[in-house]
């Protein structure tokens, strides 16, 4: 694979809690679940720090365990990651640190691919449309407050009330089996991702995008996913970031696209195979 990368944080100077990284073999992204201001977490580490390790023992796993498959090599590296925070941090909180993810590598004549949540995957065949993977985590009970949330005025007290008391809805169910999957502490999410196998032989490249960098064509419709790729093919993820921002810029009161938030983290992986 011959991999290109870019990521931007939601604002300049603000820690990203996403991540990416990439060998010839395999690549990861993860989009690390943010918390409201002031929710407790149980952990003493973050967010950030919590992506940073589960996607470095990703990487690892999916470059040198070619036995395990690549649901397997995920729960082996939340349970490393796990092991990282010690007995001071409480891993049982629903809000502890966790994280979509992508994941993708070379198996064979295969392209061997896992998505967890709603970060993307997105298919380039080498003839027809593109085939988009995730996003496979929804909360369909929670919607209707997303939605009220989303149509609060950014800024106002309403809006920041009804984003926790969503964060706590989903929070309370995540993981549970009664909502949505995510990479958290406990290695039995890995079994409820999005995983399957693609022959090289019929593609042309792939992209992971987190939900930062997938409003490009996901909320704010700037071009369906053959134009982002044909973008990113000519001007590099970045180019994708930056019309993303551009977007959000002249929008910042969410009033033509509704949205959590003005700006988010954004990251974005594209690969030629």
């Amino acid at each position: 694979m011959q991999v290109q990368l870019a990521a931007q944080a939601e604002q300049p100077g603000r820690e990203s809690e996403d991540f990416a990284s990439a060998t010839p073999e395999a690549l990861v992204l993860l989009d690390g679940s943010s918390s409201p201001l002031g929710m407790e977490s149980g952990c003493r580490h973050g967010t950030a720090w919590y992506v940073r390790r589960l996607g470095v023992h990703l990487l690892a796993r999916l470059t040198d365990r070619s036995d395990r498959s690549i649901a397997e090599c995920l729960a082996d590296a939340i349970v490393e990651t796990a092991a990282l925070h010690g007995g001071r941090c409480d891993l049982a909180h629903p809000n502890t640190p966790a994280a979509m993810v992508v994941a993708a590598r070379l198996h064979g004549a295969s392209l061997e691919y896992l998505v967890l949540g709603d970060s993307l995957l997105v298919l380039e065949p080498t003839s027809g449309r593109p085939r988009v993977v995730g996003d496979n985590q929804h909360y369909a009970e929670g919607e209707e407050l997303r939605q009220a949330m989303r149509a609060a005025e950014p800024g106002s007290e309403e809006r920041t009330a009804l984003h926790l008391r969503y964060s706590l809805a989903l929070r309370a169910v995540r993981n549970t089996g009664h909502g949505p999957w995510i990479a958290a502490a406990s290695p039995k999410a890995a079994a409820h991702a999005e995983t399957g196998f693609v022959r090289l032989d019929t593609l042309r490249a792939v992209a992971a995008l987190t939900d930062g960098a997938s409003r490009y064509t996901e909320r704010f419709a700037l071009g369906d996913w053959t134009e982002a790729l044909r973008l990113m093919a000519q001007g590099g993820p970045a180019a994708l970031i930056a019309r993303v921002r551009e977007a959000e810029t002249g929008d910042p009161r969410c009033a033509r696209w509704p949205r959590g938030k003005t700006h988010d983290d954004a990251t974005a992986v594209y690969a030629r195979l």
